[in-house]
């Protein structure tokens, strides 16, 4: 059998294969560890630790807006490490960006209440989430090139998205970690003390993340650029010069993407819990089963979409959201477990699942390797700004407008998935699905 190759043509065993996506993951599961868990403990208790004056759904609607501080971060982070990631190569901005987002993390776990030093605990949660921002910024994009570069063509889209497991993982341990906590402590105590707990507990992942990665080697199609002395002394003006249109569509293709993820999971946790006034316990067991679920879609997508091409992938994930919006709010509302969870299910496993899948091999090829991390950042940051960032804040509001109900939010969802759909339809340069001879050798021989 030949050996594999990556995409620049050369040799590559497993190994460096395994510890290059294994690194890309846990750098995912970092960044989803924080937004998720800083989302959760915002839905649940920042309100009462942080904004104690306030109104309940305000309060939430506050800490959603410091949720979204660190998201304004990012597009500035992903140009600025996405230019040293271009210019000096993937690994090192990788250790700095994971550095900035664990130290941050584990830092709110130590920052004191409202109660006890009053508005200056709100300002140092803003300070922090900004710095987390600007590390978050720089991660995706270096991580899921890693993977990509080090990858055969053919098999782009199931590598890249088996980095993206990270984001489910990183929804698996803090969720699961809060429930074991709110249901195994006295009452009271979570909210009192124990919401600190999966915050500090984030320096043991900073920690096999920062050991594994400083025993990967560069991507070797940087190498290779690098070597032809192809490297851009400003990536950021050719991206914009030359590629200005793929960069707003692929924004656009993005927002729904991680828009509707933070739809599912954000604001229909805050909505069950706080304005149906059912209990955390079963809401969070329903988003953890969807995680699990979605761990194995994502890969089942990636593959697909390796197969069948990219964008149709991407662009039917983004339609069966369109589909599911109002039927997903129906089954939340009903407050039955069963039914919650297969609302979340079909969110995150399959509707997100899709487009996360087929998402990372599809915008890392619109760029060529000189300005890729540049590009790619610039396409995941400022996306999951408007979408992610945004959709807390816009779904919160749209429930205090309409008193507390679902539709408003519902029409919400749909929109950006028209959006994100239509976005996606136009990019005609991101299939890369069919791979050279040489990869199609080797999988003739698998």
């Amino acid at each position: 059998m030949t050996s594999p190759t990556t995409g620049g043509g050369a040799p590559l065993g497993r190994t460096p294969l395994q510890r290059v996506v294994t690194a890309s993951a846990l750098g995912t599961t970092v960044e989803y560890y924080d937004f998720t868990l800083y989302s959760t403990t915002a839905a649940l208790v920042f309100n009462k630790v942080f904004f104690p004056e306030s109104t309940p759904l305000v309060g939430t609607l506050a800490s959603f807006a410091t949720f979204f501080v660190g998201y304004i971060a990012r597009p500035l982070g992903g140009l600025v490490f996405g230019h040293f990631g271009d210019r000096l190569g993937r690994k090192n901005v990788l250790i700095t960006t994971m550095l900035m987002m664990g130290l941050g993390t584990f830092a709110i776990g130590l920052i004191p209440s409202y109660a006890s030093i009053g508005v200056a605990a709100p300002i140092l949660l803003v300070l922090i989430r900004l710095i987390q921002g600007l590390g978050m910024g720089g991660e995706y994009g270096g991580g899921v090139l890693m993977a990509l570069e080090y990858s055969p063509r053919g098999r782009q889209g199931f590598y890249t998205s088996l980095v993206h497991i990270g984001t489910p993982a990183g929804v698996l341990l803090p969720v699961g970690l809060v429930t074991l906590l709110t249901t195994v402590l006295p009452e009271g105590a979570y909210d009192g003390w124990a919401w600190r707990v999966p915050f500090l507990l984030s320096v043991l992942l900073i920690a096999v993340g920062v050991y594994i990665r400083l025993r990967v080697s560069e991507s070797p199609e940087f190498l290779k650029m690098r070597a032809d002395r192809e490297t851009q002394r400003l990536p950021i003006t050719e991206l914009l010069t030359g590629y200005g249109g793929k960069v707003v569509l692929s924004i656009l293709a993005k927002i729904a993407e991680s828009g509707l993820y933070n739809v599912y999971y954000v604001v229909a946790v805050a909505y069950a819990t706080t304005h149906l006034g059912l209990p955390r316990t079963p809401i969070l067991m329903a988003v953890l089963i969807a995680c699990v679920v979605e761990c194995l879609t994502l890969p089942i997508f990636g593959a697909l979409s390796d197969r069948i091409g990219r964008r149709k992938v991407y662009v039917g994930g983004a339609l069966f959201q369109v589909v599911l919006a109002i039927p997903f709010f129906l089954l939340v509302s009903t407050g039955d477990f069963f039914l919650t969870t297969l609302a979340m299910t079909l969110g995150l496993g399959i509707g997100h699942g899709a487009m996360y899948g087929a998402q990372a091999a599809l915008f890392a090829n619109l760029y060529p390797v000189r300005m890729r991390y540049t590009g790619l950042s610039a396409t995941q940051q400022f996306g999951a700004t408007l979408g992610g960032g945004l959709a807390p804040l816009i779904g919160t509001s749209l429930l205090v407008a309409a008193g507390g109900h679902w539709s408003y939010v519902a029409l919400y969802g749909v929109a950006i998935a028209v959006i994100s759909s239509v976005s996606a339809s136009r990019l005609r340069s991101g299939e890369a699905a069919h791979p050279t001879s040489a990869d199609t050798q080797e999988m003739a021989h698998r």
